[in-house]
Formats: C-alpha cells, sequence, structure tokens
C-alpha cells in the first residue's frame, strides 16, 4: 500500500440546518485500493460521497485528494483533477444515446481520446456496443447502471465515487456488475464504493469503513469485518453459500 492516500478526509462534519449528517469522521483511500463506506439508511454514507465531490459545503474538517484541499473547488473543477461520480439512480441522459452519454463523460476531451476510451468502455460492457445508437432511455436498469457508470470511467478518473449503484437491480445484473467493478479496479482505477449490499461490498472491496449515525463505528479489511460479531449482527445477516469458505 502507499503511504499517501490518494483521498484523506480529516474531521468531516456535515450539517442540514441544526441536524449534524457526518460528525467528525476520518477516512483513508490509497491508490488501487477498492474501500467500501458501509452504514444503513441515513447513517451519512452519500452526504460524505457529496461533501467529496463538493456538492455539499462542509461544516467542518478538511478533504484532500492528491495532498491538496478540495475545499474551494467548485464541483465542474474535479473531473480535471481525476475524480468522476457515478450518483445514486444512475440518472443518464434519457434523450441521448449511448454513445452521447459516453461522449458527454469526456466532454474537452480531444478525439483521440475519445475515441479510445469509447473502445475501452464497449471491451468492458459489451451490452452497451449492441445499444451504440439506441436512446439511454430505452435500456434496462441494469443496461442504464453500466451506461453511468461508463460514462464517468469515460475521463479515466483516478478516483470514481460510486453511490449505492446495485439499488434497483435484478441479482443476476448485480452480480456481472460488481464483477465489472473488480475489473475496473484490478486495471487500475480507485474506488470508493457507497452499497447496500453488504456482503458484495465486502467481497469485492480491500478495506471498509462502517458509518452509524454520522459517525465511523469500526473499520479494517474487508475480510476481517465480515468476521466482526457487530457487522454481521447488523448488517451481513446469514452467509451466502459462494462466499463461504471451503
Amino acid at each position: 500500500m502507499a503511504e499517501t492516500p490518494l483521498l484523506s478526509i480529516r474531521g468531516l462534519t456535515v450539517r442540514y440546518g441544526d441536524v449534524e449528517a457526518v460528525r467528525g469522521i476520518d477516512l483513508d483511500v490509497y491508490p488501487g485500493e477498492m474501500v467500501t463506506l458501509l452504514g444503513a439508511n441515513g447513517a451519512g454514507k452519500s452526504t460524505t460521497l457529496k461533501a467529496v465531490c463538493r456538492l455539499l459545503e462542509p461544516a467542518g474538517g478538511d478533504i484532500r485528494f492528491e495532498g491538496a484541499s478540495l475545499l474551494g473547488r467548485a464541483p465542474e473543477e474535479l473531473v480535471g483533477l481525476g475524480i468522476a461520480l457515478v450518483p445514486e439512480r444512475r440518472r443518464v441522459f434519457p434523450a441521448l444515446t449511448v454513445t452521447e452519454n459516453l461522449e458527454m463523460g469526456a466532454y474537452g476531451r480531444p478525439r483521440e481520446w475519445v475515441r479510445a476510451a469509447m473502445d475501452d468502455m464497449f471491451a468492458l460492457f459489451p451490452a452497451l456496443a449492441r445499444y451504440a445508437r439506441k436512446m439511454a432511455a430505452g435500456l434496462s436498469g441494469g443496461e442504464q447502471q453500466m451506461l453511468a457508470i461508463a460514462r464517468a470511467l469515460m475521463s479515466r478518473p483516478k478516483l470514481l465515487l460510486l453511490d449505492e449503484p446495485s439499488l434497483g437491480l435484478a441479482p443476476l445484473l448485480v452480480d456481472q456488475l460488481f464483477e465489472q467493478l473488480r475489473q475496473i479496479n484490478a486495471g487500475g482505477t480507485t474506488v470508493l464504493l457507497v452499497e447496500q449490499s453488504a456482503w458484495l461490498a465486502l467481497s469485492v472491496s480491500h478495506r471498509a469503513y462502517v458509518m452509524e449515525s454520522g459517525a465511523i463505528r469500526t473499520s479494517g479489511p474487508s475480510r476481517a469485518l465480515m468476521q466482526d460479531d457487530h457487522v454481521r449482527a447488523a448488517y451481513l445477516g446469514v452467509t451466502p453459500e459462494w462466499l463461504k469458505t471451503p
């Protein structure tokens, strides 16, 4: 593991009016890692991602990317720095084709960049290649999620932020999606993942943080947290057969 985090959060506090949604958390993501942020609805996970992306202004603390503070940066600057967000519920451009959606992800890049990145995305998500000229509104939920991730990857980010990518997808599509996330991370993209399916998130990630009521309750290697009594009782339930150690 590299000594310097790619993303470093220290003492982050975020408020909605008088409500403290995130309470002084610390979190690190190192280059090449996939880190997952677990917790129940309302724990502060999505709020944390929004603060990283400058969509919410922190009430306290600092967020650093490659050693430089993100505070004071405009959200539109982050893509140029190497940060891309896949928001909850996909949010593709429904009236644009698959190809046009992907081009939006590389807006302002040289034509050669766009062409090479699109070839990479069609190789990673073959279904998108089949529907290249189809309107995004006509894609299934799973296909739209793949398109949202591919669009974010078109900028070739150093850090990919994913907010609940499996939400609303059929189990078979979820398994396929997480295998693609493995490939994305193995290809060198660092990932910070917020995910409702704790087993899947822990099975693909290197480390995890567990949030409760806006604070970090525990953190550690993902496999170790699978054996943590509190994590198992609160988030994991029965172990799926395919994750059991032989």
